[in-house]
């Protein structure tokens, strides 16, 4: 088994430091945008709408998500034919250059229905951004690593999701501190935007060190690229990117009652829970969160990975219930109890999830399997997740509704699974190549 020392493991160090910090910032400012969306929009952006302003204030999440499959497309392609590393650096600088321009857009008050126009067209490069950035950084991590050790690996990538989560209700909740709740709304929730430019930068630095795939430059070595790689992989695995999206669209539905802003509204809105203080709640959660999925990964190289997948899912169905009765109790500390709990199932169907992808498709179109399968599971998952919660949970009255709607979507994506057969230390070279039937032929 590989130890981490010596040069051979200082690159591996390296390789997934910066997929885990391209990946941190990148979701730091999506979640910004989406936890802002449920605190801030509503009221600065979309007033004219009245009652309505806050599910369209929520619907402009899912409306970057529509774009993830366009990023998806681009960079899988470009990811396919250019290598992981040039990718990576240009959805960083995407994500980025739109947090820090959305900080800056002026409300309704000053410019009227420009404001709302340019902020959706800035959430839209996000969900470009989005779209393409997973793929890459998965899919870098788990090609350096060794065989025995993908899924810990590919963990590390996926771990970005609950530190941003982390460190953007930390700033918020840092902000909200020091601000009365007027000045938040007149200007305080634009600096976690604008901090977007240290985080940028940091993470540059970091990927335009790393060494490209091992497994990209021998498929360039060999000219094993192919010149339009979505026509073999829908050709050929069209099943395999509908199941993959269908797996993640169970847990991203779930994950984005969090990430999507929808717990944190609810608790400050409906339950009138201190905002400071329901973020830090959300803060407890991504530590869970971050721990768990680091243990579905290092679980994923010893038990398999959908098995692993399975037992989240479960977990997720057997919670889901008890959680909407404790946050709905309006208790603080049982809220805490809540949202660590609800992690431990995110956790483990998402800590395979890089390894799982990068094992199913063969090399030359292992970005665009990979990143279309993610991208499309966040369109039907997530894209309008805390909308329809919200909706729900405002024509029914209960925060139950919301619990069925979230258990039809755990069981569609544990049924999923099994369509998907796992393939733990599958060779990930130009060996796992596709002939002209389909099948998989050594080159």
């Amino acid at each position: 088994m590989t130890r981490w020392t010596g040069s051979i493991d200082r690159e591996h160090r390296r390789v997934v430091l910066a997929a885990m910090v391209g990946t941190t910032i990148e979701w730091y400012d999506f979640f910004i945008y989406a936890i802002c969306a449920g605190l801030v929009f509503a009221t600065q952006f979309f007033t004219a709408l009245g009652k309505d302003a806050l599910i369209l204030s929520f619907a402009t999440i899912g409306i970057s998500f529509f774009f993830r499959p366009i990023g998806a497309i681009v960079a899988g392609h470009l990811g396919d034919r250019l290598g992981r590393r040039a990718m990576l650096i240009l959805t960083l600088m995407l994500m980025g250059i739109s947090t820090v321009l959305i900080g800056l857009v002026p409300t309704t008050g000053s410019i009227g229905v420009a404001a709302p126009i340019i902020l959706v067209v800035l959430r839209i490069l996000q969900g470009l951004s989005a779209g393409g950035e997973w793929g890459g950084a998965a899919l870098l991590a788990v090609e350096h690593a060794p065989a025995d050790r993908r899924g810990l690996y590919g963990a590390f990538p996926q771990i970005g999701v609950p530190i941003g989560l982390l460190l953007a209700n930390g700033v918020l909740a840092l902000v909200t501190g020091l601000t009365t709740p007027e000045q938040f709304l007149a200007w305080g929730w634009r600096i976690p935007f604008l901090l977007s430019v240290a985080l940028i930068v940091a993470g540059l630095l970091i990927r335009t060190r790393v060494a490209e795939s091992p497994v990209f430059e021998e498929v360039r070595r060999q000219k094993a690229r192919s010149s339009i790689p979505l026509v073999p992989l829908f050709r050929h695995h069209w099943r395999l990117v509908l199941a993959g999206a269908l797996v993640f669209a169970a847990n991203n539905a779930v994950g984005y009652m969090t990430t999507g802003g929808y717990v944190q509204s609810y608790a400050v809105k409906s339950l009138h829970l201190d905002r400071s203080t329901v973020l830090i709640a959300v803060m407890a959660s991504a530590v869970a969160w971050l721990v768990s999925t680091l243990v579905g990964g290092w679980l994923a190289d010893r038990i398999g990975r959908l098995r692993v997948y399975r037992i989240g899912f479960v977990v997720q169905l057997l919670w889901m219930f008890p959680f909407f009765a404790l946050v709905d109790t309006g208790n603080i500390a049982l809220l805490h109890v809540a949202l660590v709990l609800f992690a431990v199932g995110l956790g483990f169907t998402y800590g395979p999830q890089a390894a799982l992808y990068a094992e199913m498709y063969p090399t030359s179109v292992r970005y665009s399997g990979a990143a279309i399968s993610y991208a499309i599971g966040a369109v039907l998952g997530g894209a309008f997740a805390p909308t329809i919660a919200e909706a729900l949970q405002t024509s029914t009255g209960t925060v139950y509704a919301v619990g069925a709607y979230l258990a039809v979507v755990t069981v569609i994506g544990l049924v999923a699974s099994h369509f998907i057969e796992d393939r733990p230390g599958r060779p990930l070279g130009t060996a796992n190549e596709v002939g002209a039937d389909g099948s998989e032929v050594p080159r």
